[in-house]
């Protein structure tokens, strides 16, 4: 029963966003400052992540591959697919649930400990949509950009532990990179990165702005934005998998 209780809490939430903005020169300022948080501050741990995802990747199916007739280019085709279709999103979406929704979890439940929310509701501003909808419009604009970062930081770090290992020479690893392309893949890593931007961030947005108690409840919240956001992402991936390319 909790958990439908909170199914229906959550899905109240998001139905309080939408509201005309009280002022619209406030809200940009509010997303863009999101923006920044979000995807600059983020931008460093997601490419390294990617670069060495990339790299090990390489490493590991030129190991898997050395003792059979498998041609030795066939790595740029699987960095490529790997960081495109599953590595980029997932991983990225997963790290931003670590730390962006984390940062928003924590901004959101000190305002309301603090009764700062509860100050700006009595000055009439629609707090679950300044606070709370620029974050999430903030997501859905650059986290796509960082998976589309992360998915060519990856594909590069396979070309340079491929290279420097000495399984290939670049042009082969680029003929592994132009074989069996398939342009879907690209809509599949973008669908991706709308849903799970939504899912982290409207999660961590709703634990943080819910919170109640002191700093130990918003402790906790802080941790179940990430813990759900993670499982929701994993599941969310595995539910689009089925749905995009299963037969």
């Amino acid at each position: 029963m909790k958990f439908f209780e909170y199914i229906g809490k959550y899905v109240q939430f998001l139905g309080t966003l939408f509201s005309k903005p009280e002022k619209f020169s406030m809200y940009w300022k509010e997303t863009f400052r999101q923006m920044n948080s979000i995807g600059i501050e983020s931008l460093p741990i997601v490419l390294v992540v990617s670069l060495f995802i990339g790299a090990v990747t390489a490493v590991q199916f030129a190991y898997q591959v050395q003792d059979f007739v498998v041609p030795m280019y066939y790595i740029g085709y699987i960095v490529r697919d790997t960081m495109i279709i599953e590595m980029a999103p997932t991983l990225s979406c997963m790290i931003l649930a670590g730390k962006a929704g984390s940062n928003m979890s924590s901004e959101l439940g000190n305002m309301r400990i603090s009764e700062q929310i509860d100050a700006m509701e009595i000055m009439g501003i629609n707090t679950s949509s300044y606070l709370v909808g620029t974050k999430m419009i903030a997501a859905f604009a650059v986290t796509p950009l960082l998976v589309v970062f992360a998915a060519v930081i990856g594909i590069g770090g396979g070309l340079i532990a491929s290279v420097g290992g000495g399984y290939l020479t670049v042009t082969e690893f680029e003929r592994g990179l132009r074989i069996f392309y398939n342009p879907f893949n690209i809509q599949l890593m973008l669908i991706k990165s709308f849903v799970f931007a939504f899912l982290f961030s409207s999660i961590a947005c709703f634990q943080g702005y819910n919170v109640k108690g002191g700093t130990i409840q918003l402790a906790a919240a802080s941790t179940k934005a990430v813990v759900y956001a993670d499982i929701l992402i994993l599941l969310s991936d595995y539910v689009l998998a089925q749905m995009l390319l299963g037969s």
